[in-house]
């Protein structure tokens, strides 16, 4: 699993003018199967994705954020080993 953290590097209102496109691509990203849950970071300083996959394939997808392509914001991306989850988030530990 990965934790991709992002965080703005420019002000919330030039976030909030690519906020359509970069929601696009979040929307992608659950339709490729890859991310599990996303939000807000509160205050409002980025966002953070759970997604599951191939580094490789979700480095190289994050790398099209529009976020990223316009400057906006930067990623951590942090692998997790999940060894325990509650009932249900089973696909975690994959």
């Amino acid at each position: 699993m990965f934790i991709l953290s992002l965080t703005y590097v420019k002000p919330n209102d030039e976030a909030d003018r690519h906020m359509e496109p970069h929601m696009a691509w979040v929307k992608e990203g659950y339709a490729k199967g890859w991310f599990l849950a996303s939000g807000r970071k509160m205050p409002r300083t980025g966002g953070v994705i759970f997604a599951i996959g191939e580094r490789a394939a979700i480095e190289a997808y994050v790398a099209a954020d529009p976020f990223i392509i316009h400057g906006i914001a930067e990623y951590d991306i942090t692998e997790l080993a999940v060894t325990t989850a509650v009932d249900g988030l089973e696909i975690l530990k994959g």
